[in-house]
Formats: C-alpha cells, structure tokens, sequence
C-alpha cells in the first residue's frame, strides 16, 4: 500500500489576536506601580508679561533654614541637629506660640471660623542640600518637614472643629491651610563638606 501525500492540518490562528490583547489587559490591569514616591509641590504660576522686578526682602527671622551636607548631616537654624529634632523645631518655628522675637512675626488676619487670629504668614522654610546628599536623606527631611504642617493642622482642627484635618469639609481645610499656609522653600544645591 501506498501512502499518499497526507496534508498538515493548519492551525486555526483566529483568535491569537484576541488571547494576546487579553493578556496585555490582565498585566497592565493586575501590575501595580510605585505611586507614592516623590513630592507633592506646587509650581509657582508662570510669570505674567509685564512682570516688574521686584526684590522681595524677607526678614531673617522669618527664615528657617534647614541644610542638608554630602554626609546626610543636618544643620537646622544654624545649629547641627537630629532628623528626630527637626519636626518638633519646625512646629515651633511656623506656630511662634510665645511670640518669640527670634521666630516668624505675627500679624493679624481674619480667616474663616476663627475670625481674627495673630498668625505666622510671611514664615518661609528654606531647605538646601550638598550636591552629594542622598536621595533617601533628602526625602526623610521633607517628610518632617510636611508633617510638622500636618501635625498643626491636625491639633487645630481637632481644636476647633472636633475632628481630624482630613475629616473637614474642604471650606474648613481651607481656612486651616489659611491659618497654617505651607512654606516650604527648596534652594539650588550646593557644595557644603562634612561637619
């Protein structure tokens, strides 16, 4: 007997297509990215046209400045300190609860739910670091640094209205943010050295 040419059966290709945009779905869908890194900053606003160049003097006492050198050190107010020491040092800076001379001066304002409150509005953080500083030190200052805010925010808010910033409706955040405005200040790295 003689074995005719026998044909492969093709293989029903149809629906690769399909299988391949399925799987493509499922791991864009089921891979989870890294979203909680960086830092939330709002950018200052374009400058407008006819821009006038003025020189804005701030008072020194209004200044904290926070430096960071290439050995993770920090210096906060002129002074070596600890990244346990900064949030506590921060919070009193902004707050000024003694109306300290050497801290940020208050001035009165009107804000929503307070009325007329002495406030620290013209305070500024600045924070500047040594070209050799590491990320990781970087980021563990600006973390105290914004929860040093959040921490004030949180005591008025449970002060005044009986429950957490994050529980206020958003005309009550807003007259908290009002009362404590988030200043923090980010300079041009330098080159500072070790201690």
């Amino acid at each position: 007997m003689a074995k005719g040419n026998r044909k492969v059966p093709g293989i029903n290709s149809s629906s690769t297509a399909d299988i391949a945009f399925i799987l493509l779905i499922f791991f864009l869908i089921t891979t989870s990215m890294d979203t909680d890194r960086g830092l939330a900053r709002r950018l200052p606003p374009p400058p407008e046209t006819q821009e006038q160049k003025n020189d804005i003097i701030v008072k020194e006492r209004n200044v904290f400045q926070v430096r960071i050198n290439k050995d993770n050190q920090l210096m906060v107010a002129g002074e070596w300190s600890d990244i346990r020491q900064l949030r506590a040092k921060a919070k009193e800076f902004i707050d000024n609860p003694t109306d300290n001379p050497n801290l940020p001066e208050k001035h009165l304002k009107n804000i929503p739910f307070f009325g007329d409150v002495m406030v620290t509005e013209k305070h500024v953080i600045s924070v500047q670091n040594d070209l050799g500083t590491s990320y990781g030190a970087y980021l563990e200052v600006q973390n105290e640094l914004v929860a040093a805010y959040n921490e004030l925010r949180n005591e008025l808010a449970q002060k005044q209205f009986g429950k957490t910033y994050e529980a206020c409706n958003s005309e009550q955040r807003d007259a908290i943010a009002q009362y404590y405005p988030q200043k923090i200040s980010e300079a041009e790295p330098k080159k500072y050295g070790g201690k």
